[in-house]
């Protein structure tokens, strides 16, 4: 698997990160042995970049994980786990939860340290506290050898810049935003991310099934005129002999200035699929006219979050 930098961290990713979020069973129900074995699928693949959160499964995907992952060196992977979201609803950036949760993640994860801690959707909460309260608890956390890097995600681009201007951090994620339909992140945000040395992560390759021939769930927020187009979109790939999610994905691990794309399933099959299209060059001809089809509602999203953060 091709790696990149992250930032000025010194952290070598994989193009293609492994998400955790479906071993928590955000989408669906989920076999033990499945969980399992995804992850150690993934990791065979080279995908050996992890990505997870307290708030996956109600702290359901960290212990899963740190089940898999037992056993396996730790320095054969790398490890992502993120803090302040536990519940739909509930939110917690104090420095005194800060502390709490890395040493419960890394107690469920079975490790000693985190190679990333990500402030998880900051955007639903007013975000100063993250400069003045959450950043330097990450801060204290790092000086004390328990994580290598800290950021934060979440889905506006407002928010990146309002961080970032000022506190320091080493790295963000940004979700569902540089994809076929959608790449304001890409466009808008990265250039500024990669002059200042933030290490660059992106996922939600496939904007939550938008992007494949799935079935639509019924919560994805997305303007029906981009179902629409969607929907399309696959039609013609299917009528070209070729998959829209594999387009999908290629298209957003080619990007230079993002050094990983973060995509979950805790099916083995799914994952093999994955690493097989990140060898293989992208259709341009294809994408080309994915991109027309496209065209019309380019960039169109939905906000997320309290109004003022988007």
């Amino acid at each position: 698997m091709k790696t990149r930098p992250l930032g000025k961290t010194g952290i070598e990713l994989p193009i293609l990160s492994f998400g955790a979020s479906s071993l928590g069973q955000e989408f669906r129900s989920v076999a033990f042995d499945d969980a399992l074995k995804s992850v150690h699928v993934a990791l065979d693949c080279g995908i050996n970049f992890i990505d997870t959160s307290p708030f996956y499964g109600r702290g359901i995907s960290e212990v899963l994980l740190g089940v898999a992952l037992r056993g396996v060196p730790r320095a054969s992977y790398k490890l992502c786990t993120k803090l302040g979201r536990y519940d739909l609803t509930h939110f917690d950036f104090s420095a005194k939860r800060v502390a709490e949760s890395i040493d419960v993640s890394l107690h469920r994860l079975g490790t000693d340290h985190l190679d990333i801690i990500l402030c998880h959707d900051i955007e639903f909460v007013p975000m100063q506290q993250i400069v003045d309260e959450t950043i330097p608890a990450l801060r204290q956390a790092k000086q004390a050898g328990k994580v290598k890097a800290i950021g934060f995600s979440g889905y506006p681009q407002k928010i990146f810049k309002f961080i970032c201007e000022q506190a320091e951090v080493d790295c963000v994620l940004s979700y569902n935003q540089h994809t076929l339909q959608n790449t304001r992140f890409s466009e808008e945000t990265v250039p500024y991310l990669k002059a200042k040395g933030i290490g660059v992560m992106n996922a939600g390759p496939f904007s939550a099934r938008l992007l494949t021939n799935a079935p639509l769930p019924a919560w994805l927020k997305e303007p029906e005129a981009v179902k629409a187009a969607a929907r399309a979109a696959a039609a013609h790939c299917a009528a070209k002999g070729s998959d829209i999610a594999k387009l999908a994905l290629q298209f957003s691990l080619q990007h230079p200035d993002i050094a990983t794309t973060v995509s979950g399933s805790a099916n083995p099959t799914n994952i093999r699929n994955w690493a097989k299209w990140a060898a293989e060059p992208i259709d341009q001809q294809l994408l080309s006219e994915v991109q027309a089809i496209f065209a019309p509602v380019k960039n169109l999203g939905h906000l997320e979050g309290l109004k003022e953060n988007n």
